[in-house]
Parts: C-alpha cells; structure tokens; sequence
C-alpha cells in the first residue's frame, strides 16, 4: 500500500480538504438517491473525531467551467446535513474570497461544503494555478472520490501534489477491495463481464484474459462472441463488425489458459417486452426470427459450478436484459448463488459499474458481496489496468 490513510495523518485542529464524490440524482430540488452521501460519512466522521475540520469538495454536473444555477452544490446541503445529522456551512465559492471566509470562520466540530469545483475552468484543465487556490484553504488533502479518481482535475490529481495527502475511508476501502480481487488474489480467480456492447469493454477484456482463470461473457457481448464463432444468432443485438476481435480475444484467452465460458443454452423471444412468450433454446439454435434476451438454465448451473470452486470474483454487468421480466432469470440466479457463497466466506466478490449495481440490488444480492463499488469509469478503468492519476497522486 503505497498510498497513506487518515490514520497517518495529524489532523488536530488542520483543515482538512476533502475531495468527495456527492454528485447524486436529484429531481425538484431534492436528492433522490444519497447512496454517495451515506459513502462518505465515515470519512468526515473520522476527521471530526481526529480534531479536524472537513472542507468538502466535490463537482455537481458538467457546468463547463461557468456558474451554473441549477448546478449548485447548495442543492445537496440539506440531504447532506440530514446524513450527517448536524449543520453543514456552505460556501458560495470553492476558491478566492467567499471560500477563505467560510474557512476561517469554521469552528471545530463543523463541516463545511465548497460550491462546484467544475464552476471554474480551472478544475477540469487540471490548472496549477487552480490548484493552488484551492490548497490555500487548508493544511491536508484527503480524497475520498475513488469514482473521480480515474479524471486529471485540479481537485483530483493536482491538489494531491501540494499539501500532505491521504485517502479517505470510501478510497481505502475501494483500493483494498480492488487490489485483493485482481491485484493479489486468491485464485481460482473468475470474471463475469456482461453488457451490450464488446466495443465499449475491449480493453477490459484484453486485460482479464491474461489475468483471471475463467471469463463468464454475457447479456448482448456474448451474442458477439456466439456469432463470431458462426453461430446464427437471429435478429439478437450483436456488433458483427467485432467478430475479428472476439476472435482475437478468444484466441488470446486459449494463448493465457483463461477459458472463456459462454451461453451453452439461451431464452430467445421475438419481442423485447415484459413478459413476452419464450423459448429456452441451445445457443446455436436461435431461430432467425427470435433474439437472445437471456442465458439459460445449463449456462447457469456451469456457472454455478465455476463459483463454487473460485476463491475470488470479479463482477461488472448483467447476463441478460436484467431490467425485463422474465430476461432478468439469469443474472438473478448467479446474483443470488455469488451472493451466497460471499456470505458464507467461501468467495470474495467485488461488483461495479452502473447496470452491475442495479442489477445486483433488484436481484437482492448486493448486500452479501464482499464490495461494491460505486464507482463507474474508474471502477472500469482499474479493471482495465489502468494508472488512475487520482490514485497516482496519493502514492508519489
């Protein structure tokens, strides 16, 4: 771990800059989801119990560097306060004259929240001169926007370069999580990698084959993979200009030892629709008329099997139309028995990515893996094995 925590810091009485990721949904003025406030609360708690005063920073939108209304932070400060359980200050600026006068009036015991990082040009060109604004606020840098880290902002990467730096409790835990899944695992070591497109996860897949034991490939990626091997896989979503490069990846795959497990049997139908008649088919026998909505029975008790013998699973997308009934089958059944054996301590999973989530919580299984992530990009881009300048910030 070449990066420090809280727990190597002295934070009594310092102003502790705290770069965190608070851009949630919000509808009519209010925050409709506050899974990323409830994330960051140990954090700031920390920092209070350390002595410390917490200045949040954090971008809302993609205002482009101009003051956006509607992108006011401001949005946030009550779902803030409710999670927190105590006031928050705000500040109607996160640099210059109204950001120096909220700081030097906090008092310790108070967190104090900066308006949008991203109302300044600067935040997003990775400006130096930016940057040191911002460090002019406090004494140390924390960040605790892991979902931020894989961006090359001001208040991400530049900051970190500036005033004596750790991660927060989301980032620790999300960088343990990710370097005992794919960094130093136990093996044997599976992927499940679901989605649309093969397009949008190439180098996610040349990264795991040289990497896991098994790769599980699903939802419309594997359909792909099925027509690339000359399989008639109807009118099913499939990128048929990628078949050279599902090819590439399967032969790499062979080359690694990683085998790549595919649909053996798939839930076909002729509509994309709730409840829509259908049929469960072998892979190769998808009617020309019919697509692919979902895995099979077989494949989910192959998959099964794989999970039963793994040490270690890392998880980002559906393996079929999750969001549709009954195409959801599937994704719910590997869901539920990943969930089970994590809750029994026989495996440690680690899921992201945004459908990864969704689907994981409406299977009612998110609760019993090991981690998820919050995070999408970054999330992604790590798996690809990619520096996140974020994360290299921390460690220099």
């Amino acid at each position: 771990m070449a990066w420090k925590t809280l727990d190597d810091m002295d934070l009594d009485g310092k102003v502790v800059l705290t770069r965190v990721d608070i851009n949630v949904p919000v509808e009519d003025g209010k925050v409709t989801d506050d899974t990323r406030i409830q994330r960051i609360l140990p954090t700031i708690r920390d920092i209070l119990d350390a002595g410390g005063k917490p200045v949040l920073l954090a971008h809302f939108g993609r205002p482009k560097g101009q003051r956006v209304p509607e992108m006011s932070l401001s949005v946030v400060q009550p779902a803030l306060e409710a999670a927190l359980g105590s006031p928050v200050k705000f500040a109607e600026d996160c640099i210059g004259g109204p950001a120096k006068k909220a700081v030097a009036a906090l008092q310790s015991g108070e967190v104090l929240l900066l308006e949008n990082t991203r109302f300044h040009e600067g935040e997003t060109k990775n400006d130096g001169l930016f940057a040191a604004s911002l460090a002019a606020l406090g004494n140390v840098y924390c960040n605790d926007a892991f979902s931020a880290a894989h961006r090359a902002h001001a208040s991400t990467e530049a900051l970190a370069h500036l005033l004596p730096s750790c991660a927060g409790r989301l980032m620790q835990a999300e960088l343990s999580a990710l370097e005992s899944a794919l960094g130093d695992p136990e093996r044997p070591l599976v992927a499940v990698v679901g989605g649309a497109k093969v397009s949008t996860k190439l180098d996610l897949l040349g990264n795991l084959v040289g990497k896991v034991n098994q790769l599980i490939i699903g939802g419309g990626m594997a359909n792909t993979f099925l027509a690339a091997q000359g399989i008639d896989v109807g009118k099913s979503l499939a990128e048929h200009d990628m078949a050279d490069t599902a090819r590439d990846i399967l032969a790499k795959a062979e080359d690694e030892g990683c085998e790549i497990i595919l649909p053996s049997d798939v839930v076909v139908a002729r509509e994309f629709a709730a409840g829509a008649a259908n049929e469960t088919v072998a892979a190769d026998a998808c009617p020309q008329d019919a697509m692919i909505l979902d895995a099979g029975p077989d494949t989910v008790a192959r998959i099964a099997e794989v999970f039963d013998a793994a040490k270690t699973l890392l998880w980002n997308g559906p393996l079929g139309a999750f969001e549709i009934e009954p195409f959801d089958a599937a994704t719910n059944a590997a869901a539920k028995k990943a969930a089970e054996l994590s809750a029994a301590g026989h495996l440690v999973s680690v899921a992201g990515g945004g459908d990864t989530v969704a689907a994981l919580n409406k299977a009612d299984a998110a609760k019993d893996f090991t981690y998820i992530s919050t995070a999408g990009g970054a999330f992604l881009e790590w798996m690809e094995g990619k520096e996140l300048p974020g994360v290299a910030a921390l460690s220099e």
